[in-house]
C-alpha cells in the first residue's frame, strides 16, 4: 500500500509552507526515517523524514507552495505501484509544450498562444518567475512529473538565454554585462525569504534610527561576578543576554515601544517577547524568540537563549520558535572597531536594537580623561508608531539601566 507524503504542521501560526528541496528523484527508492524533502517557512528550513520505504513519486516540486495537510509525494512498494502512480498524472501534450504547434480548442477552433499558455502544466511559483524574467512558457521543456515546468525549468531558460548574450573574454570566466562572474549564488530558500523579509520591512515602515553610546563598566563588572560564581550557566551568560535582560525592563517602563500596526491599529502589546537574531553565516540569520522575557531572571534568559541559538544553528527551529516576536535585538560581535548601524525592522514589529561590540574609548570623568568599555548602539522605530519624543525616553532609560544595572532589582 502506498504511504502518502504530507505537508505537517510545523507551528500553530503555519498554514502553509514552501518546497525547498527534494533530496531523492522521482522513483528513488527510499528508506524509513530518511530525509526526503526539505521545507521552508517563516524563514526556517525543516527536514521531513519519510514514514515508510518504497519508491518515490513526486506530486508537488521544488518552488511550489503547499497547504499543511497536502499530498506531496507518494511512497510506493513496489515498481508497478509506481508505474500506476505515473500513469494517473497525464503528461503533458507536446503540442502544449511548443508555441509553433498550438492544439485545437473543444470546438475545432485554433488555439491562441495564450490559450496554449493557460493548459501548459506549470508551478505557480515557476509561472511567476517566467513572468518576471518575460518568457514565453510555451517554449520551456518541463522536467517535472507529468511534464510539468518547475522554478528550476524557468531558471535554466533565463540563464540559457543570458548565456547568448554574454561576450566570451579570452582567459576568464564567464563575462556578462561588462564584468566577470566569479560565482552564481540562486536566491532561493532561507537566502530569499530573509530577502524578501526586509525588503518587505524597509516598503511597510517609515523606518527612523537613533545612535548612542552607552558606558558598559557595571554591566562588565557584573559578568565578570558571575564567572567567578559556580555552576556552568552563571559563569557563560554573555553581554547579549544580559541586554535581553535590560531590554524587557526599558519595554515594562515604556510598553508604548512594545508595539505593532495592524490592519490599521496599533497594538500595544502586553507580553513582552524579544527576539534575538542568531547570525548562520553567510546564510543569513534567524530571530527566535524569548517569550515573556521580563518575568524572567538573567539564569533563566540566558537559559532559554542558549536553547534556541543551539536549535538555530543546528536547524532545529520550528515556526512557533520564531512567532510572538514584540521586539528584537540584533548584536554584532568583538570585531575589533567601533561599529554604527542601522538595523531592519523585524515586522510586524515596530522598534529593533542593535548593538555594536564593546571597546575601550576615552571618556572624561571628573574633570580627567580615562578609558572605560563603551558600546555603541543603534534604535531603529518605526516612526508611524513611534515618535522621536518617546525613542528619546526608551533611550534614556535604557542606557540608564545598563551604566546602573542595580536598577533591575528593583
Amino acid at each position: 500500500m502506498a504511504t502518502p507524503i504530507v505537508v505537517p504542521k510545523l507551528g500553530l501560526a503555519t498554514d502553509d509552507a514552501t518546497i525547498v528541496e527534494w533530496k531523492a528523484k522521482e522513483g528513488d527508492w527510499v528508506e524509513r526515517g530518511e530525509v526526503v524533502a526539505v521545507l521552508e517557512t517563516q524563514k526556517v528550513e525543516w527536514n521531513v523524514e519519510a514514514e515508510d520505504s518504497g519508491y518515490l513519486h513526486i506530486i508537488l516540486v521544488q518552488g511550489e507552495k503547499a497547504a499543511v495537510g497536502s499530498v506531496m509525494g507518494i511512497l510506493a512498494e513496489s515498481r508497478e505501484e509506481l508505474d500506476k502512480l505515473a500513469v494517473s498524472m497525464a503528461p503533458v501534450p507536446d503540442s502544449l509544450t511548443r508555441a509553433e504547434a498550438p492544439s485545437p480548442d473543444v470546438a475545432g477552433s485554433r488555439a491562441t498562444q495564450a490559450e496554449v499558455s493557460d493548459r501548459i502544466k506549470i508551478t505557480p511559483v515557476a509561472r511567476k518567475m517566467a513572468e518576471e524574467k518575460m518568457l514565453d512558457i510555451t517554449r520551456i521543456k518541463g522536467t517535472g512529473p507529468g511534464g510539468r515546468i518547475t522554478a528550476d525549468d524557468v531558471e535554466k531558460a533565463a540563464e540559457e538565454r543570458e548565456g547568448q548574450q554574454r561576450v566570451p573574454e579570452k582567459g576568464a570566466g564567464v563575462f556578462f554585462q561588462g564584468k566577470t562572474i566569479r560565482q552564481s549564488i540562486p536566491m532561493k530558500g532561507m537566502r530569499k525569504a530573509i530577502a524578501d523579509h526586509m525588503v518587505r520591512s524597509l516598503a511597510t515602515a517609515a523606518q527612523l534610527t537613533f545612535l548612542g553610546e552607552a558606558d558598559m563598566t557595571e554591566i562588565v563588572k557584573l559578568r565578570e561576578v558571575f564567572k567567578k560564581k559556580q555552576g556552568p550557566v552563571v559563569q557563560k551568560i554573555t553581554y547579549t543576554e544580559m541586554l535581553v535582560a535590560v531590554l524587557a525592563r526599558t519595554l515594562k517602563d515604556h510598553p508604548d515601544i512594545n508595539c505593532s500596526i495592524v490592519d490599521n491599529e496599533l497594538k500595544i502589546w502586553e507580553d513582552i517577547n524579544i527576539g534575538v537574531a542568531v547570525a548562520l553565516g553567510n546564510e543569513g540569520l534567524l530571530v527566535p524568540v524569548v517569550r515573556h522575557a521580563d518575568t524572567l531572571s538573567i539564569t533563566e534568559i540566558s537559559v532559554k537563549v542558549k536553547e534556541l541559538v543551539e536549535k538555530a544553528r543546528t536547524g532545529r527551529l520550528v515556526p512557533d520558535d520564531m512567532a510572538g516576536g514584540t521586539f528584537t535585538i540584533t548584536a554584532v560581535g568583538p570585531i575589533g572597531v567601533s561599529l554604527f548601524f542601522t538595523p531592519i525592522i523585524n515586522q510586524p514589529e515596530c522598534a529593533i536594537m542593535g548593538t555594536g561590540p564593546i571597546m575601550d574609548k576615552p571618556v572624561v570623568r571628573k574633570g580627567e580623561i580615562v578609558a572605560a568599555p563603551i558600546m555603541t548602539y543603534s534604535f531603529t522605530t518605526d516612526h508611524r508608531a513611534i515618535n522621536g519624543y518617546g525613542a528619546e525616553q526608551f533611550m534614556r532609560t535604557f542606557q540608564e539601566t545598563i551604566e546602573t544595572p542595580g536598577l533591575l532589582m528593583l
